[in-house]
């Protein structure tokens, strides 16, 4: 689990547990694909083989996180990562307003975000936004109010 947690950059493998299920597996006593209990079958999703770097791309920041966590953990203590994520969740916690836009720029603080410039900082524009609500509608939504 060692060699694990020091990693760089994510396996370019897919998962070991996959949650794509074969039709053979699916298939119900009349040897026909369980569409109720498995959903749509994906015949493309058995064939086509996944490009490598589709699972680096999806656990890049995860593996970046556990990379930082465990290079803090192994200098400085257990209480550097503990007192991180402690600070990450109440700092995610913060209530706003449902109508009011939250940039959550602390979050992005702490999980060091502010440095970078990434797609959300300018297509996530909450002008653009088409969930515009009512201020007072949306304030008694939240708060169970019926009129």
């Amino acid at each position: 689990m060692e060699t694990q947690s020091l990693r760089i950059t994510p396996s370019s493998q897919p998962d070991s547990v996959s949650t794509n299920k074969s039709i053979a597996e699916t298939a119900n006593s009349f040897g026909v694909h369980d569409t109720f209990r498995y959903g749509p079958k994906s015949i493309g999703a058995e064939i086509l083989p996944k490009h490598p770097l589709e699972n680096r791309l999806k656990y890049w920041e995860e593996t970046q996180t556990n990379l930082k966590f465990t290079l803090e953990r192994r200098i400085y203590g257990i209480h550097a990562p503990v007192r991180q994520l402690m600070e990450r969740s109440i700092v995610s916690r913060v209530q706003r307003a449902p109508i009011l836009p939250s940039s959550n720029l602390s979050l992005d603080i702490l999980m060091g975000k502010d440095e970078t410039i990434d797609f959300e900082d300018f297509l996530n524009v909450p002008e653009f936004s088409t969930d515009m609500m009512d201020m007072h509608a949306s304030m008694e939504h939240k708060l169970g109010i019926k009129l």
